[in-house]
């Protein structure tokens, strides 16, 4: 595909998920989630848009997204082991 190449797949993953923040730009956390209930579908559509570009991107890139995911969980709960980081927003240096 012309257009499909990591650099561009890359960009529209932030330009989609920037049209998912402006849902919540300068909404106290209240209204962010009052706003979540009454957009829902519109929220919905571009959380889906910015999936299925990552998915494109991981794909193009031949990662197995499945596998990176896990992959990360597993390297951030060595990084954020819950008795040092349970109620805690410290990056893992600091904990």
């Amino acid at each position: 595909m012309q257009f499909h190449n990591p650099k561009n797949l890359a960009i529209s993953v932030v330009l989609e998920a920037t049209e998912l923040l402006e849902h919540f730009q300068w909404k106290s956390p209240e209204q962010s989630e009052a706003h979540a209930i009454k957009a829902r579908d519109e929220i919905a559509d571009e959380i889906a848009d910015v999936a299925v570009y990552l998915i494109e991107l991981a794909d193009n890139l031949g990662i197995d997204l499945e596998r990176a995911i896990l992959g990360k969980l597993e390297k951030n709960a060595a990084k954020y082991p819950i008795e040092k980081a349970k109620g805690s927003s410290k990056k893992y240096t600091e904990l």
